[in-house]
């Protein structure tokens, strides 16, 4: 039976709280009540949640332009935020833990990323569900729209945010706009990847220019060749902007969103779910059901989590631990644009894309380190306090090594010496992957090279459950496993020993971090002043080292990289059709096969070993991978039911791969 109930219900909280009501619009059976072992069946509610902060309580202090929002008659500012929560009917039956996903942009993965199944901004359906992996966990799933700009699309997440004037008049600020097309446009949009955008106030200058590479000079481009749309949010140029060319514009916005309240409306909805008080029958009473909470964020989710301790907003305003885990994915040493005026909170940092916006800047680490531009010194976790510090988890894919800064996350600013992890802290490079898991190598319009087929999202599975075993049980998790200066297998590109592959070509620089100077008041009022900013010499930026087949030495393998077919790397370079074909091709990876065969080897002058010289056939393969897997399980680093799923993929990957090409 399918139970729905559409804006019927709300919920009004006692007056601690900060969010004051939620709203229903929706309440379904997962897959018309289906069972999932122990914790039975489970509910889809959407709802809306109404949240009051107090700009002057010391655990909002960190929000930028707060002081500046409109208030209501009790001298609170109000937001509000789309929920969306997958329970079991039954909330006795969960396991505990509120698993919480920091929406990228909007959406929803980890339904699809934990349970092996097909993605959706809705999951209702089998596929959609997989295996149900966290359902039969029991974990109660939860998303909260944090961002105001996300696409106008059904589906997606968002956050109502106030905005902040000055007395009650307009605010204006410089904005910058990047666009770097992968094919001829004559469209510029002024927001990244159809976000919604701030618009340029008519009559106040704008400059556009264009340059080849990051550090490269840029040339203006002469007004008379370029126009702003109707609605003065994207910039048309008859001439046309060509692939692969760094387009920016400078320009004057108003009336800035509250952006840090997003993660206000993550902190306290998580809050309420573990500490809310009676008033919670639409949802269940979770407060005698929610022990834990534990947040995940994939790449910009990611960032956004670290940007969340970074400003110390781990506590709710009575000071309570909101989160007992956050896992950060694929984040490299980023923070991100969420807690400054007129921030734009899908600008990434990539090595040829989103280039030189509020990402990668100091601090990279958790331990306090001096930064040698400014000499402030600080680290990650400075403004979190020991009594409401989680368990973290840093995962990174070789990739992040390449393009989004990640040794700056367990070495020095210059990039001399490893920095030690603090002990609430694991650390976990998946080697030979890339910015996201895949199947088999697929060819791209965009990137040189077939594409990284490493799949790994098993290894997450097993993660998730030691980090749960951590926070509930106190069971020490798998130890880091992430490349060493020391151990000289973190190194300069200039020392990378790539192998000679034939039709392979090493990009020539990583992403690079720069001291940036945004204003001076960017730092403690989130106010930017120069854009672009102005940079001082880059950090010391170093890459994982390889083996003779071209994948790292240090990490985390998955049993088809330990059992080889071919090379797998975390960069790729963009394609010649995309322009800049020298410059690396943001979150993809490569995939290079091995040989067939001694002979086709010595004909390609192939360096590596070929696949008949590994492997006297299928069989022998597959048996290597399951030795392989289930070296892995004792690791704790795979759960014992998983090896099935990853000899299906190395099945898939032989097939695709061992065959006369």
């Amino acid at each position: 039976m399918i139970r729905t109930i559409a804006v019927l219900a709300f919920v009004a909280l006692p007056a601690f709280a900060d969010v004051k009501r939620v709203y229903v619009l929706d309440r379904t059976d997962v897959l018309s009540g289906k069972s999932f072992g122990k914790a039975g069946p489970y509910e889809r509610i959407v709802a809306k949640a109404h949240f009051a902060v107090n700009p002057k309580a010391p655990a909002n202090s960190t929000i930028r332009d707060l002081a500046l929002a409109p208030r209501n008659a009790a001298g609170l500012v109000e937001f509000s935020a789309d929920i969306y929560v997958l329970k079991p009917r039954d909330p006795a039956s969960g396991n505990g833990t509120a698993l919480l996903e920091i929406s990228n942009r909007g959406g929803k993965s980890m339904v699809s990323r934990f349970n092996l199944g097909a993605a959706s901004s809705d999951p209702q359906t089998e596929a959609h569900f997989g295996d149900g992996f966290l359902l039969e966990q029991g974990y109660t799933l939860v998303w909260v729209g944090w961002q105001w700009d996300v696409p106008r699309r059904e589906g997606l997440l968002r956050l109502d945010t106030p905005i902040a004037t000055e007395n009650g008049k307009p605010i204006r600020g410089v904005v910058r706009s990047e666009f770097v097309p992968d094919a001829p446009a004559v469209t510029m949009p002024l927001a990244d990847r159809e976000h919604i955008a701030y618009p340029a106030v008519a009559g106040e200058p704008a400059t556009l220019t264009v340059r080849d590479s990051v550090t490269a000079r840029r040339t203006t481009i002469p007004p008379a060749q370029w126009k702003f749309n109707a609605d003065r949010t994207a910039v048309d140029m008859a001439a046309g902007f060509l692939p692969g060319r760094i387009y920016e514009l400078i320009y004057t916005a108003e009336n800035p969103r509250i952006a840090g309240l997003g993660m206000a409306a993550v902190r306290d909805f998580v809050s309420y779910l573990k500490y809310g008080g009676d008033g919670l029958s639409v949802l269940g009473d979770q407060r005698r059901f929610i022990k834990r909470a534990i947040a995940f964020g994939v790449s910009q989710s990611g960032r956004f989590l670290r940007t969340f301790l970074y400003f110390g907003l781990n506590e709710d305003e009575s000071g309570r631990k909101v989160f007992d885990g956050i896992w950060a994915d694929v984040a490299g040493g980023g923070r991100g644009s969420f807690n400054h005026r007129f921030a734009q909170a899908s600008r990434d940092g990539s090595a040829h894309f989103n280039t030189l916006y509020a990402t990668d800047i100091f601090p990279f680490s958790d331990v306090p380190q001096s930064d040698p531009a400014t000499g402030i010194n600080e680290g990650l976790l400075t403004r979190v306090r020991d009594a409401v510090m989680p368990r973290i988890f840093y995962t990174n894919s070789a990739g992040e090594y390449w393009n989004r800064c990640a040794s700056l996350v367990h070495t020095s600013p210059d990039g001399r010496m490893d920095a030690p992890l603090p002990p609430q802290t694991r650390l976990y490079m998946v080697a030979a992957a890339q910015h996201g898991p895949a199947s088999l190598p697929a060819l791209r319009k965009d990137a040189q090279y077939p594409t990284n087929p490493n799949e790994y999202r098993p290894l997450y599975r097993a993660l998730l459950s030691a980090l749960n075993e951590w926070i509930r049980d106190g069971r020490t998790p798998p130890p880091s496993e992430y490349p060493l200066i020391a151990e000289r297998q973190l190194v300069p590109v200039s020392a990378l020993k790539f192998p000679k592959i034939p039709g392979a070509t090493v990009p020539r620089l990583p992403k690079l971090a720069y001291p940036a100077d945004f204003g001076p008041e960017f730092r403690d009022a989130g106010i930017v002043a120069y854009e672009p900013p102005r940079l001082g010499r880059p950090y010391g930026l170093l890459v994982p080292q390889v083996d003779a087949d071209g994948m790292e030495l240090a990490g985390i393998r998955m049993p088809v990289m330990k059992a080889p077919l071919g090379t797998a790397t975390g960069w790729n370079l963009r394609s010649a059709s995309a322009g800049a074909p020298t410059q690396i091709a943001a979150l993809l990876g490569s995939w290079f096969p091995l040989p067939l065969d001694p002979a086709s080897r010595a004909a390609s002058k192939d360096p590596r070993a070929s696949i008949q010289e590994r492997y006297a056939s299928r069989d022998e393969y597959l048996k290597r991978i399951r030795k392989e897997s289930e070296e892995l399980v004792t690791r704790r680093l795979l759960l014992g039911r998983d090896v099935d799923f990853v000899l299906a993929h190395a099945s898939r990957l032989w097939d695709a791969t061992a065959v006369q090409r």
